[in-house]
């Protein structure tokens, strides 16, 4: 039994993480037929210029039998030893409508047809495990032959959209002293649509002209940097850059929503190390329906225990749905409580899905806490307190932008200079882009090295003051939002949802994706392979 109301908070969550995650791994959503149609080999767009994998997905659940819960993966398998054709060309096929997977999941309920079924698609998923087994390996052939960089990582986000600048941008960032490159991935086309039914304006990508580009070759296939192609050449390119600095470099990438299943398959077949994808984050403040949100997030890190890959939580979203119903603000101590609540919450969603607790990689502050009085006491007691509930975890500190805040930005180094003191060198260092590269790099290293040397001749105290009170405060808002989500579910951070559809009353949209989850029906697991030692 635990007795440190640290323990006794950790224990709520992973109580609620339990139940919450049993359903998730019993559900499938359209994400996860996509992303499993991928793993099977479909890659690509069609003959429309739309995703492959999702128009084939969307083609087959319009006349699919069994619905959504009865999944694609078999249908799929039988065609391809009905047809004798490949993935990609029967993907084709069912996407423009020559080939109808409804009868092929009829001749499923034959039981020598069924049989030759799951051999074939659990011997591409072999295929699929093997390719990601092998990345593993080169990863760790990698560290052993170059090095890790000293801990805490500094890293940074690429701001190029497009695959060629992207290049060079890399590039040139791991050769300044970055550690870790940041790749934002672009929304997919579910995403998109749904925004655009809800009244949004969706963030497109639109290719450029072809062009020579900055190493003199011509711009044949442009392509987002957040893409499957993109990623690809950017993982070669970090790797060139690391082999002649002798220090392994990581690419991390940062998720949208809807779209997890398929960035966890890009990220296992591609390399990347470190992924971005908080599901509590999504469903607070995306307004994604939380059964997609945790279905999708469980499928995902499947992929990542096999993969090896970091798992990046933030440190907890702001929620204002209470305030909003007894119409009295609370104090930041409140609603920094309710925060921790949540990424505690999906922190333990992860270790329930079998993610170790040293490749989960926590935010050590909600950013709007520097705007409070006597910020700097406040981000001590947070991250301080986040150390003793996540001793094992890196902790990921983001430098702020600078555009609403200019002073809480100038104060960053210094302040996570402070907070490192109490924190450990097990951190990530997320630094804004800044003009001269190779200084940012140095000044965030000065800084970890100070606290290095502070922290290993003096004893971590305990805080007081008003950094004491805003722990025990925290502490006890957390337990309150634990209990309530326990009680009320996910009303209890979002609130009740508006009488007619559409947004809720803090104007975001409405339970996305929630027409687009089920529980599964079929009993066979494509990911079986991926579970096994």
């Amino acid at each position: 039994m635990a007795d440190r109301p640290v323990d006794k908070l950790a224990e709520r969550a992973a109580t609620l993480a339990g139940a919450w995650g049993a359903r998730a791994r019993a559900s499938t959503t359209l994400g996860q037929e996509r992303a499993l149609l991928r793993l099977l080999g479909v890659t690509g767009l069609d003959r429309s210029g739309s995703p492959l994998a999702g128009a084939a997905v969307d083609r087959w659940l319009a006349s699919a039998r069994d619905g959504l819960g009865g999944g694609i993966a078999l249908p799929f398998a039988m065609a391809l030893t009905e047809y004798d054709v490949d993935p990609q060309q029967l993907a084709l096929d069912v996407a423009s409508g020559a080939i109808d997977l409804a009868l092929e999941a009829q001749l499923l309920r034959e039981p020598d047809r069924r049989k030759v079924a799951v051999t074939e698609a659990r011997r591409l998923v072999a295929i699929a495990v093997e390719r990601i087994d092998a990345d593993r390996v080169a990863r760790r052939e990698l560290l052993d032959l170059l090095g890790d960089a000293p801990r805490p990582w500094i890293g940074t986000t690429l701001a190029e959209p497009d695959v060629d600048d992207a290049l060079d941008e890399a590039a040139a960032v791991a050769s300044a002293g970055f550690d870790l490159l940041r790749v934002e991935v672009p929304i997919g086309r579910e995403l998109a649509d749904r925004m655009q039914s809800a009244g949004m304006e969706p963030p497109e990508w639109h290719a450029r002209e072809r062009r020579t580009t900055r190493r003199g070759d011509i711009d044949e296939d442009p392509a987002p940097s957040g893409s499957q192609r993109a990623l690809a050449r950017l993982r070669r390119a970090a790797d060139g850059v690391a082999a002649q600095r002798r220090g392994y470099v990581r690419l991390g990438t940062a998720i949208p929503p809807l779209g997890v299943p398929e960035g966890a398959v890009v990220a296992a077949f591609e390399r990347v190390d470190l992924v971005e994808a908080d599901p509590v984050a999504e469903i607070v403040v995306g307004g994604v329906d939380p059964d997609r949100s945790l279905a999708d997030h469980a499928f995902a890190r499947r992929l990542h225990r096999r993969a090896g890959t970091y798992v990046s939580i933030g440190p907890g979203p702001l929620v204002v749905a209470p305030d909003l119903v007894s119409g009295v603000p609370s104090d930041p101590a409140t609603r920094s409580g309710r925060a921790l609540a949540l990424q505690l919450l999906g922190v333990a969603l992860a270790r329930a899905d079998g993610i170790a607790a040293d490749r989960i990689v926590v935010g050590g502050y909600p950013a709007w806490v520097a705007d409070e009085p006597s910020g700097v006491a406040r981000i001590l007691a947070e991250v301080d307190l986040r150390r003793s509930l996540f001793p094992e975890h890196l902790i990921r500190f983001d430098e702020p932008s600078g555009d609403g805040n200019p002073r809480a930005a100038s104060a960053w180094p210094y302040v996570v200079g402070a907070a490192l003191a109490r924190a450990g060198s097990a951190a990530v260092l997320m630094r804004r882009r800044h003009a001269d590269l190779a200084a940012a790099a140095r000044d965030a290293r000065a800084a970890a090295r100070t606290a290095a040397e502070v922290a290993s001749v003096s004893s971590r105290r305990a805080l007081h003051g008003v950094a004491g009170d805003h722990q025990k405060q925290m502490l006890a808002a957390a337990t309150t939002t634990l209990e309530r989500l326990s009680d009320l579910g996910w009303r209890a951070v979002v609130g009740d949802p508006p009488r007619t559809p559409g947004r809720s009353r803090e104007g975001r949209p409405w339970a996305i994706g929630g027409d687009a989850v089920a529980e599964r029906t079929e009993s066979f697991d494509a990911l079986a392979a991926f579970d096994e030692p």
